[in-house]
């Protein structure tokens, strides 16, 4: 079955955002949601409101329905999940699923009964299958086997995308998505096993430059392609599409051009001065051959990314040295 991104009809313009609005960024102290968060306010928006864990659950469908009810606000931007890498995907699939489905649920359907008009749900680009045609059009959607070792994730992030769309479909309401390629910035979790590559790389290497170490060793062949998002691109992206009056169900959001994790691994080790060797093992899994998004849906809206990935990496390393030197590193 191949899937495809709808619309409501009616042409593309501007929504009634306004700067006063009520938004309620769940997930705020994440990679995505905390660049939100700053965009937004930067932008002028005057009542972003968020939750700490500590206060809500948002596993807990009671705690989040009531949050919701008593909050009321006018829009919801999901940027909450539980997120890793692939050891963390491959080693906790039944948490990934179980925490995933519950949190945008719990989200979806809490804002739903609120009364909240817009929604927005930000998922991922592992919703694709494993060999789909690249670039990966929206339409690719449901239309081939997934990849295994982040299986139970996208089966989350598809139950969630589908939900949003049903809930248009049935009630007219704008509850849509944004499926952005592997993201990466400032905020980002370096957990020496359940972050994502770019963090997990760059804590490794950077800690194996101030060691003086000869060699690090990097999962998998070094051949596999990936695109990278600057998250602050992803952000302007967020803004964008809620300020669209008829957006797709779901659009890519991406740069349109990528790299293999062998370039990366090299790239990033210039930015932090690693001048030892990048050893290869080709025992561990490499995940997916290829995953590059067709963001030509969204550019054709006026959206496109600004930040090259050199750029991005030296931002993001400027912000982890940061963040060590004041104890403030997610890890």
């Amino acid at each position: 079955m191949v899937d495809t991104p709808l619309t409501t009809g009616g042409s593309v313009g501007r929504s009634l955002l306004k700067k006063e609005d009520k938004i309620f960024v769940a997930g705020h102290r994440g990679l995505v949601g905390s660049s939100i968060c700053r965009f937004f306010s930067a932008q002028g928006f005057v009542n972003v409101c968020t939750a700490d864990r500590s206060a809500l659950d948002l596993t807990d469908q009671a705690s989040t329905h009531a949050y919701l009810r008593s909050e009321k606000p006018a829009v919801v931007v999901v940027a909450a999940a539980r997120v890793g890498g692939i050891y963390a995907n491959d080693t906790y699939p039944a948490d990934f699923l179980y925490d995933n489905v519950a949190i945008a649920t719990n989200l979806i359907k809490g804002s739903l009964d609120a009364g909240v008009s817009r929604l927005l749900f930000l998922g991922s680009a592992c919703i694709y299958p494993k060999f789909a045609s690249q670039p990966i059009r929206e339409e690719e959607l449901l239309s081939g086997s997934l990849e295994p070792t982040n299986e139970p994730y996208a089966l989350a992030k598809i139950a969630a995308l589908k939900f949003c769309q049903s809930i248009r479909r049935q009630h007219g309401l704008m509850y849509h998505s944004l499926m952005p390629n592997n993201l990466y910035g400032p905020g980002d979790n370096y957990h020496p096993e359940n972050s994502h590559v770019i963090p997990g790389m760059l804590r490794r290497l950077h800690e194996a430059a101030r060691r003086g170490d000869q060699e690090v060793i990097v999962w998998g062949t070094g051949k596999p392609r990936r695109e990278f998002l600057y998250v602050d691109d992803l952000a302007r992206a967020v803004l964008h599409v809620l300020q669209l009056e008829n957006p797709p169900d779901w659009v890519n959001a991406g740069t349109g051009e990528d790299i293999s994790i062998g370039e990366l691994a090299r790239m990033i080790a210039e930015v932090v001065g690693f001048k030892g060797e990048l050893v290869f093992d080709h025992g561990k899994p490499d995940g997916a051959p290829r995953k590059l998004l067709d963001v030509s849906r969204l550019q054709a809206t006026g959206w496109r990314a600004e930040t090259a990935l050199c750029d991005g990496l030296r931002l993001t390393y400027e912000a982890f040295l940061h963040d060590a030197a004041h104890d403030q590193l997610r890890r």
